[in-house]
């Protein structure tokens, strides 16, 4: 199934999100001090990427899938994103590949299984809701294009 238009961006989101989780899994292969320096990154990006997605389903296409009786799949989603932020925050030796590994599940859960089944019991007026509150999420809350340039000497 092709996916709606109101979903798109979380779908795109997920693109990152598997180079990340890819990251993850090859750490183990990383020396000890590069390891922990790459896995900083990754848990940078995690804050950047990843949580602000998983807030914005927790803030949106959750609650409509509640409201229209798919509680199973909210709780699975929801216990999903609380394993993985708290491997994120883990100093465990195997908690990079863990993240990895969890990471590219879930996404695989939510690619196949959530969004589709979103498409298929939300109303058209719902998932439109979810596409303004998607665009509204993925612009910037005010305009900082001309601070960066300054902040790195680039032109404005």
């Amino acid at each position: 199934m092709q996916r709606d238009p109101n979903l798109v961006r979380l779908s795109h989101d997920h693109q990152s999100a598997l180079v990340l989780a890819k990251r993850a899994r090859e750490l183990a292969a990383a020396e000890a001090p590069e390891r922990r320096a790459l896995w900083a990154e990754i848990q940078a990006r995690f804050a950047d990427e990843l949580e602000p997605h998983f807030q914005l389903e927790e803030r949106g296409l959750l609650p409509a899938l509640r409201v229209a009786g798919q509680q199973a799949l909210v709780e699975q989603t929801l216990a999903e994103h609380t394993e993985l932020r708290g491997l994120i925050v883990s100093d465990a030796p195997d908690a990079p590949t863990r993240f990895g590994d969890a990471l590219q599940a879930h996404i695989r859960f939510e690619e196949r299984t959530l969004f589709e089944t979103a498409q298929q019991v939300l109303e058209p007026a719902v998932l439109a809701e979810l596409g303004v509150l998607h665009e509204a999420a993925a612009r910037p809350t005010c305009s900082t294009a001309s601070l960066k340039g300054s902040v790195h000497g680039a032109p404005q």
